[in-house]
């Protein structure tokens, strides 16, 4: 009995194959005529008309499953290659395999990329620290603490040791040169770290390797026509690599013929220079110990050596080497190499040869030569071939009518021309009759001609249901009225009455979504509780945004965008950077792009989230009494909508305004084409907008809630105070308000902190206490880890906003910082702050975050390891007192019975109010 695999798989090949089975597609067809028609209809041979279009419309679903058939390549080609070409329809291997280093040989392979570097090593920066529980202060040293009970070790940070190769002597002919070239690779190393780094990880410093030298002594022997100074650089070269093995770079032909397939060939960082056995990369650490039966193993590979007539090796760092040591430990760090005290001898039987050290010279530089030519090879033949497809038409196809027989009288012969009126009506009956089957087939085919489209992910459809025109049939105008030839038009009158559209749209989506085995955020109820009818369009663009960020971007072989599927753990670059790319950037962190895309933000820079295109104002009003008013300005600052009305607070100014939005989004662009198509007179209603004429027949526009009493102060609840002088104008006004409202309009961003890049100067000790994050030790005995920095995030978030002020929704994004945070990293979540206002709070956390945040930042790009220590102190300081907002509540009157938790006092979600 087959043993249970415990899983379930998908089968590749899931078709029948029975669209291309003529005789299996009739006898269906004739089962079911039976079963339909059986007692009215009972001769079903070859010769009866209703068998005969039986067998046509089989032919045509033959025709169709051909080409679904068809090469994929053919069924993805483009009719012109600039419309929707094979490549920009998928993410290639080169975009989608790789991904930002994430392990030490990722980083490894990364340097090794690089000119000049042989090998290297990442190795733990050691770092203590010392705590006192009982005043809970951290130190670098003991004497800073007035009494120590305890300490741990900062973690995520790295020293990186380099093998460099030896420079050439012609470019570096002196020491003071070659160090200099040393320090250039290392201030590459350490640039292409901090473009790669680990989220909550840090480079401390790049160190060149030190050395052990091994002393090898050794005779060989050696065939009478052997070419000894090549024998004796192979001998050289094969101690060294023994010591220090290469790293060798292949093509990707060469790595699928080591058995590799093509998603592990592209696994980890994409390299400039081919692809590293990984095997290889494993086997070239740093030795720990060095073997005399290994290297003669190695040596008697070696074409051309009989015998090893004698051989030993010595510990250079020795005064009295053992010289019959069989194994030389080798210190932690270091590197064996040959010393140049080691000595070699050949021998032609009894007779010893003499060896010319230039030609010698001449094949280690042929071998170095042939290095570089094998990886200049490598280079060349780095991205698998996507295959050319050949447009053939796929969506194209005729009526079945043309493939009757003649004497049907519907083909393009038609009928006789003593054909009586009758014999006329039948034929048109039958056309007609056909007709359905002719355009149920013509969508089918435009449907597979469309597959490239729908299966893209830089699909930006508008339907995602399609049809094409019948043609070639002869009189169709006399069997039609009203039939439009363009595709457009015949869509929308075909499938009108269909009102999935979205729903499908979302799942195609959500299909290719799945292809990387991601799963979009199921968020669909609050979105629908939060925007109403405008939710679904909303969860399609952040989708489409999503899908559009998923993959590296690269434009002339430069990467552009780093893709959220391959950056996902990755960390900012603070790195000597300018201004510019440390503020109102996109130089974000991984997890930042990740989050918000999949909670459906529009805009993650890192950006001044207090300065808004909203602006509140106060004013007093007639009473004397100071009231609120808004107002929404333009990317150009200029004023597009303002508040119709005076509000007690900026709680219910702010609620208005998430009305006024949501009014306004839920109005779109094809309803103000469509209603400008027909005449615009004033109070014109189109959509959610009101349009109104001055007397001097200038426009202008109010947003209305279509859900007040007409008569009511609350119908009007925006408006657009400058006015247009023609239709056209105020068309280009609403059609730009929409477009602004759902592309650039956000309040919503978030910032993440990480605490390692707030450490004190580890290469130093003497530190003062107040430079060191608070920590909570509770005598030691709770609040663990008492480690403030190693792996810990803070995630700030407004908590103004309309959808980041609704709790439900909060919750939401709470449990996705945390699912989507990586597992080792603990994350604290602070929803803060307001917008900037013209009347200024100085006590607004988001303002002084957002100012202490950028100093710090500006401060830390060019300090290295050290620190600022007023922006340091000052941003701790900040980062410490952050307290989130919550919507205010009240205690419950035990009297009352209502089940509704709005204002009701949450744990951990609300404050309490006044009373």
């Amino acid at each position: 009995m087959a043993e249970s695999s415990g899983y379930t798989s998908i089968p590749k090949k899931v078709e029948t194959g029975d669209d291309l089975d003529y005789a299996f597609l009739r006898k269906v067809g004739l089962k079911h005529l039976e079963q339909l028609s059986g007692g009215l209809w009972t001769d079903f041979n070859s010769h009866d008309p209703g068998v005969t279009i039986l067998e046509m419309l089989c032919y045509a679903i033959t025709d169709l499953g051909a080409r679904i058939e068809m090469p994929i390549e053919n069924l993805l080609a483009p009719e012109n290659e600039e419309d929707n070409p094979v490549s920009r329809q998928f993410f290639t291997a080169s975009q989608i395999f790789p991904s930002k280093p994430v392990t030490e040989s990722d980083y490894r392979k990364l340097f090794i990329d690089i000119g000049g570097v042989k090998n290297c090593w990442l190795q733990p920066f050691e770092k203590q620290v010392f705590v006192d529980c009982k005043n809970d202060k951290i130190a670098y040293a003991t004497d800073k603490l007035k009494k120590v009970t305890g300490s741990f070790n900062l973690q995520g940070l790295y020293t990186i040791i380099v093998d460099f190769d030896e420079p050439d002597e012609k470019l570096f002919p002196t020491d003071a040169a070659k160090n200099e070239e040393y320090k250039c690779i290392a201030g590459e190393i350490t640039k292409l770290y901090h473009a790669n780094r680990n989220l909550c990880e840090d480079l401390v410093e790049v160190k060149k390797v030190e050395r052990h030298p091994i002393l090898v002594c050794a005779a060989f022997e050696v065939k009478p026509d052997a070419d000894e100074e090549l024998i004796h650089a192979q001998v050289l070269r094969t101690i060294d690599n023994y010591f220090s093995p290469p790293i060798k770079f292949y093509s990707l032909q060469q790595m699928v013929e080591k058995g590799y397939s093509i998603d592990q060939i592209f696994e980890g960082p994409l390299l400039g220079s081919g692809f590293i056995d990984e095997t290889e990369l494993e086997n070239a650490r740093l030795r720990e110990e060095v073997r005399l039966s290994d290297l003669v193993q190695e040596i008697m590979k070696i074409d051309g050596i009989t015998a090893i007539k004698d051989i030993s090796i010595q510990d250079g760092n020795q005064e009295n080497p053992d010289a019959g040591s069989w194994l030389i430990s080798i210190e932690k760090g270091k590197k064996p190499f040959r010393s140049f005290d080691s000595a070699f001898s050949y021998y032609k039987g009894v007779l010893p040869v003499n060896i010319n050290k230039s030609k010698v010279e001449e094949y280690l530089n042929a071998f170095s030569e042939n290095e570089k030519a094998e990886k200049e090879k490598a280079k060349a033949d780095m991205i698998p071939e996507i295959p050319e497809g050949i447009y053939i038409g796929t969506s194209e196809t005729t009526t079945i009518q043309n493939d009757f027989p003649e004497n049907y009288g519907i083909g393009r012969a038609g009928l006789p021309p003593w054909a009586d009126e009758a014999r006329k009506a039948k034929a048109k009956q039958l056309k007609g009759y056909l007709l359905f089957f002719d355009q149920v087939l013509a969508n089918y085919f435009t449907h597979l001609g469309k597959v490239k489209d729908l299966l893209s992910v830089n699909q930006h459809l508008k339907t995602t249901w399609f049809a094409q025109a019948v043609s070639d049939i002869a009189g169709f105008d006399e069997l039609v009225n009203d039939y439009s030839n363009e595709a457009e038009n015949l869509t929308a009158s075909l499938f009108s009455h269909i009102k999935n559209n979205d729903e499908r749209r979302i799942q195609l989506l959500d299909h290719l979504i799945s292809r990387f085995a991601e799963k979009f955020s199921d968020y669909a109820f609050l979105m629908k509780q939060l925007y109403g009818k405008y939710a679904t369009t909303a969860a399609i663009e952040a989708r489409e945004r999503f899908l559009s960020e998923y993959g590296d971007i690269y434009e002339y072989g430069i990467l552009q965008n780093r893709g959220i599927g391959n950056w996902r753990g990755s960390a900012f670059n603070y790195f000597m950077q300018a201004a510019e790319n440390l503020w109102d950037t996109s130089n974000v962190s991984g997890i930042e792009k990740r989050i918000a895309l999949l909670a459906g933000m529009k805009n993650y820079t890192r950006r001044n989230l207090s300065v808004s295109c909203v602006e509140f104002y106060s004013l007093t009003d007639a009473d004397n009494k100071k009231v609120f008013r808004w107002r929404i300005r333009n990317s150009s600052a200029q004023i597009i909508l303002s508040a119709t009305q005076n509000y007690k607070s900026v709680r219910v100014a702010q609620s208005e305004l998430n009305l006024v939005v949501l009014k306004i989004l839920e109005t779109t662009v094809a309803e103000i084409e469509k209603a400008f198509e027909n005449e615009i007179t004033d109070e014109t209603e189109i959509g959610n907008f009101e349009i109104q004429q001055s007397e001097l027949g200038k426009f202008s526009f109010d947003v209305i809630n279509r859900d007040a009493d007409p008569d009511s102060v609350n119908r009007i609840i925006a408006r657009q105070y400058s006015y247009s002088t023609s239709k056209e104008e105020l068309k280009a006004s609403l059609t730009e308000l929409i477009n602004f409202m759902a592309g650039e309009f956000t309040e919503e961003g978030m910032f993440v902190v990480e605490h390692i890049l707030l450490r004190p100067d580890v290469t130093k000790t003497d530190i003062p206490l107040n430079q060191f994050m608070p920590v909570c030790t509770d005598d030691c005995t709770s609040c663990h880890p008492v480690d403030p920095y190693s792996f810990r995030v803070t995630v700030v978030l407004p908590g103004w906003t309309y959808r980041f002020s609704n709790p439900d929704f909060r919750k939401f994004m709470e449990e996705l910082i945390r699912s989507e945070m990586p597992a080792h990293i603990l994350a604290r979540i602070c929803w803060i702050g307001n917008r900037l206002t013209n009347d200024p709070d100085p006590e607004n956390e988001m303002v002084k975050f957002e100012a202490l945040y950028k100093d710090f930042l500006l401060a830390k790009t060019n300090s290295g390891q050290q620190q600022n220590s007023t922006k340091l102190k000052a941003f701790i300081k900040i980062l410490s007192e952050l307290n989130s907002i919550y919507p205010t509540g009240r205690l419950l009157d035990c009297d009352e019975e209502s089940d509704a938790v709005e204002g009701r006092i949450i744990l951990g979600s609300t404050k309490l109010g006044n009373l």
